[in-house]
């Protein structure tokens, strides 16, 4: 795997805080480790969107990565709800079912974007970094906008 360069905040330049959703431990294992070769460090994990949206009203992380397919509630409505109390929620879909109804259902209702798995280290970090606003040019190559 390439070194990637730390991505930071940009307000305070201190490492992009997380909050990591999936109902698969491994699945959470695997994103943790990439996000912490990007700098990143793991606020909290949740393995369903009831448990999502109280971790994210705990510790307020800089960027949820969510799975879609999870018991209790799916990704999908965790991530209405946790955009419904907070606006300026960075939440980024993860999901193997890519579905381009899911996709269009998940940005409607606040996601910022979607990256389908098995995630590719490097289609992650550009992912991230253009949802914390550090490079536009990956939105206009993704074809999504915020």
């Amino acid at each position: 795997m390439d070194q990637f360069v730390p991505v930071k905040r940009s307000k305070d330049g201190q490492p992009v805080r997380y909050l990591i959703v999936d109902d698969s431990v491994f699945a959470r294992k695997n994103l943790g480790r990439m996000v912490e070769t990007f700098g990143g460090q793991i606020a909290g994990e949740a393995g369903d969107g009831l448990t999502a949206i109280t971790e994210y009203d705990r510790i307020v992380p800089d960027i949820v990565l969510m799975d879609i397919t999870m018991p209790q509630m799916e990704g999908i409505e965790a991530a209405e709800k946790i955009v419904q109390q907070h606006p300026d929620a960075r939440i980024v879909m993860v999901s193997s079912v890519g579905y381009q109804e899911n996709i269009v259902a998940a940005l409607q209702r606040g996601a910022r974007h979607f990256v389908q798995k098995p995630v590719k280290p490097e289609v992650l970090y550009e992912v991230i970094k253009y949802v914390l606003g550090e490079d536009g040019s990956v939105a206009q190559a993704a074809g999504a906008g915020a």
